[in-house]
């Protein structure tokens, strides 16, 4: 079985962490699939060295994310990524001014099926070393919708407050498991349970713009 691999990418403090425990906790009651999370390296990194990483310690950190990722998939129906190595690129960027992961990371994040941005519409609360300030949100936000549109990736931005915020994630992805539970690599009898589902298979989000509204959930 080929996992599907769903990314979760944003701004510092927009609830990317609490979305991705939610999803995989859907995921298995809902639809009785393996999901797994793979947890932000840079997060762990900061809190294991009590700082944060140098220019030159970027890329480890960027491998190392994807390597989890890569791990996970081997024995998962479902991979949903707290991160992937274009949040490293897009830091890389916006406070060293460094392009050279770039290329890297969107080779790498590919390997997703869909992508889930969070959006700003939630206040900023400190968290760790890693967190800059809400200044840096609307920048490093508008880099990585630059990153996804360049690459043609599948995306949607998810906004709104806790389980508006889920439903919403769950809306966007409905027709990506659909699509995928069909494959010869999906799960059986997904396809079902998504045509059951109280809330149906939502339609697929149209091409996102740089300032797209966020997805609908059905009625």
């Amino acid at each position: 079985m080929t996992a599907l691999r769903i990314a979760i990418v944003g701004a510092e403090s927009t609830g990317k962490t609490t979305l991705a425990g939610e999803l995989v906790r859907r995921l298995r009651d809902e639809f009785a699939l393996n999901a797994v999370e793979v947890s932000e390296v840079l997060r762990q990194w900061c809190d294991d060295r009590g700082r944060t990483p140098r220019r030159d310690e970027q890329r480890d950190i960027a491998q190392l994310q994807q390597q989890r990722i890569d791990d996970a998939a081997r024995d998962a129906d479902v991979v949903i990524c707290d991160t992937t190595p274009l949040m490293i690129a897009v830091y890389s960027q916006v406070v060293f001014g460094d392009d050279s992961l770039v290329a890297m990371a969107r080779t790498l994040h590919a390997s997703n099926a869909f992508t889930l941005l969070t959006g700003l519409d939630i206040a900023w609360t400190p968290d760790g070393l890693q967190r800059d300030g809400p200044h840096v949100r609307a920048p490093v936000d508008e880099a990585i919708r630059g990153h996804l549109l360049a690459t043609g990736a599948d995306w949607a931005v998810v906004m709104g407050e806790g389980e508006v915020r889920t439903q919403n994630a769950l809306a966007a992805l409905r027709p990506v498991l659909a699509a995928w539970c069909t494959c010869p690599g999906g799960s059986a009898g997904l396809f079902s349970a998504l045509l059951e589902s109280r809330r149906g298979p939502a339609r697929p989000p149209a091409a996102p713009c740089l300032r797209c509204d966020p997805p609908q959930v059905p009625g």
